[in-house]
């Protein structure tokens, strides 16, 4: 596939997520971060039971290439652990997700909105390169004493 995003083809994806009043400490900050980091830890070594600790059982999950293609969405936690699981077989070489440029757009004790900067990187044969790059949104709930990602949407620059 050869879609490809052109400049600020995200922006109007970005504004379904208007900014409120950031009312989380920074310790609860950290929280929410950390989430963030066990799930892309999750994916890239295809480890279920962390992905399934950090989803809330009714999670979404929605992808879209370029504002071309869509992927989802794919509803409820068994449906994005069906996905990862079916895409991790599929896997030939290393992906590594790498979130960048945090920015909490709203959050308080129970719900956080958070943006995030994507880079997909692979190694395959020994050969390091960026397979794509995007941007992801990540809503999340604080649910049985920890955060868990409750809707997630990526948008994805060109195809992975």
């Amino acid at each position: 596939m050869t879609t490809t995003g052109a400049f600020g083809w995200g922006s109007h994806h970005l504004e379904a997520t208007p900014a409120g009043e950031v009312r989380l400490d920074p310790a609860g900050q950290l929280a929410v971060r950390q989430t963030l980091a066990r799930y892309v830890f999750a994916l890239d070594h295809a480890d279920m039971a962390a992905l399934e600790g950090v989803l809330t059982e009714d999670a979404t999950w929605t992808a879209v290439i370029a504002d071309e293609t869509e992927q989802g969405p794919f509803i409820g936690r068994a449906a994005i652990l069906d996905l990862v699981r079916g895409a991790a077989q599929a896997q030939t070489d290393q992906r590594r997700h790498h979130l960048t440029n945090l920015v909490f757009r709203r959050a308080d004790d129970g719900t956080a909105v958070v943006w995030a900067y994507l880079t997909l990187t692979s190694n395959a044969d020994g050969d390091p390169a960026v397979v794509t790059t995007g941007f992801s949104t990540f809503t999340l709930r604080h649910a049985e004493n920890a955060w868990r990602i409750t809707d997630l949407f990526i948008g994805l620059d060109s195809a992975a």
